[in-house]
């Protein structure tokens, strides 16, 4: 998302409130999608394997914190950045040294850090994955 949607939307768009605005959108959307595909992959290795210590394998620890850290990002940072964005009313208008713009740049650093987060712990979840698939052959 990060990588691909945002920038895109920020070059397309009018403006950075419009691009801001479907980043968040698009954002929350994946959110919900994340978490309702790590918790089908999580049944699934149950089902498959028939034993709920395939949920303490590396690779279902890693999506364990994927979806922790996109539920923390949904339901605890994008509301916030939400509400702030909507008492400034404009973030391209706001000024450099309004506190509610900082309050945002936080809220937004530690929003990236966390879809970092989800990234890298995607990457680790295939390594394991992978890794099981082989040596199962």
């Amino acid at each position: 998302m990060s990588f691909v949607v945002a920038p895109g939307a920020f070059s397309v768009l009018a403006s950075r409130d419009q691009a801001g605005a479907m980043v968040g959108y698009s954002l929350g959307r994946m959110h919900w999608m994340g978490i309702v595909c790590g918790v089908v992959i999580l049944l699934v290795r149950v089902l498959r394997i028939r034993s709920l210590t395939a949920l303490v394998a590396p690779a279902a620890l890693c999506l364990v914190v994927m979806m922790i850290l996109t539920v923390i990002s949904q339901v605890a940072v994008s509301p916030k950045m939400a509400v702030l964005r909507v008492r400034m009313g404009s973030i391209e208008a706001t000024a450099a040294g309004n506190p509610l713009l900082a309050g945002f740049a936080r809220l937004h650093s530690i929003s990236v850090g966390l879809e970092s987060g989800v990234l890298l712990a995607g990457m680790v979840a295939l390594f394991w994955m992978v890794r099981e698939t082989s040596l199962a052959r």
